[in-house]
C-alpha cells in the first residue's frame, strides 16, 4: 500500500501517511485540491487534485484550509520547497559544469586513442627549447621506459577513462542534487568537483563545487532528501 508525503498549509512536510490519513485531512478541510504531495514512487511534487484515488474524496467548501498540525513529531524543519530554493541554482552549476568536462574528457580520449604517438611528440616538443634533445643523455631519456609509459597510449587512454567517470559522476550527482534524492551522493560529486587534477575544467568545478557543498551543509536541507 502507498504512502504519501504532504506540504502542509505552514510550508512543513508531514509524513510518511497512508491514504487513509489523507482522506480524512481531506474531509476535515485540512488538505484541498492544490495541496502538493507526493506518494513513495513519485520524485516530483504534485497538486493532491492531480491524484485520482483522491478525487472523489468530498472536500468541504470555505476558507483556505489550516495548516497540517496534527502530527508535529511527524513534521521536519524547512520544506522541500525551501531546500529545492536553495539548491537549484548551484546543482544546475554543478551539472553544466559534469556535462562539459564529459564532453572534453570525451574529446581527449578519442584523441589519445586515434592517434597514439602525439602525446610523445608534444613532450619532445615542451623539452626541445630546454634541452638539446640530440644528446646521448636525453636521447636515452626520452626512449626510457618511464617516458614511454607516462606518454604511451595505454596510459594515456587509462587516464581519459578515469576523467570522464568522474566526471560523469559529478554530472549525476548534480542531477540527484536538483531532485533532492540521495544526499551522501550529491556530496560527493560535489566534493569531486573540487579536488585538483581531478576533471578537466578545474576552473569551473572550483567554485562551483564549494558553492554547492555550502548549499547542502545549510540547516534543514539535508533533511528533505529522500
Amino acid at each position: 500500500m502507498a504512502n504519501y508525503t504532504i506540504i502542509g498549509g505552514d510550508k512543513k512536510e508531514y509524513g510518511p501517511v497512508t491514504a487513509e490519513e489523507v482522506r480524512q485531512w481531506q474531509a476535515e478541510g485540512r488538505l484541498d485540491a492544490n495541496s502538493l504531495m507526493r506518494s513513495d514512487s513519485d520524485t516530483e511534487w504534485r497538486p493532491l487534485a492531480t491524484f485520482p484515488e483522491f478525487a472523489s474524496a468530498p472536500t468541504p467548501r470555505g476558507t483556505t484550509p489550516p495548516p497540517l498540525t496534527a502530527l508535529p513529531s511527524r513534521a521536519r524543519e524547512g520544506s522541500p520547497a525551501d531546500a529545492l530554493d536553495v539548491v537549484r541554482s548551484p546543482a544546475s552549476s554543478l551539472l553544466v559544469t559534469g556535462v562539459l568536462n564529459s564532453l572534453w574528457s570525451l574529446y581527449i580520449l578519442l584523441g589519445d586513442a586515434f592517434t597514439p604517438n602525439h602525446k610523445f611528440e608534444e613532450f619532445t616538443k615542451l623539452v626541445t627549447p630546454m634541452v638539446d634533445v640530440k644528446d646521448p643523455q636525453v636521447q636515452a631519456m626520452l626512449n626510457g621506459p618511464m617516458i614511454k609509459f607516462f606518454c604511451g597510449t595505454a596510459f594515456s587512454v587509462g587516464n581519459d577513462l578515469f576523467m570522464l567517470a568522474i566526471s560523469v559522476l559529478i554530472a549525476l550527482g548534480a542531477w540527484h542534487m536538483k531532485a533532492l534524492r540521495n544526499y551522501e551522493f550529491s556530496l560527493i560529486a560535489a566534493i569531486l568537483a573540487i579536488l585538483p587534477c581531478m576533471t578537466p575544467m578545474c576552473l569551473l568545478g572550483l567554485p562551483f563545487g564549494i558553492w554547492a557543498i555550502v548549499a547542502l551543509r545549510k540547516p534543514g536541507i539535508k533533511g528533505q532528501f529522500h
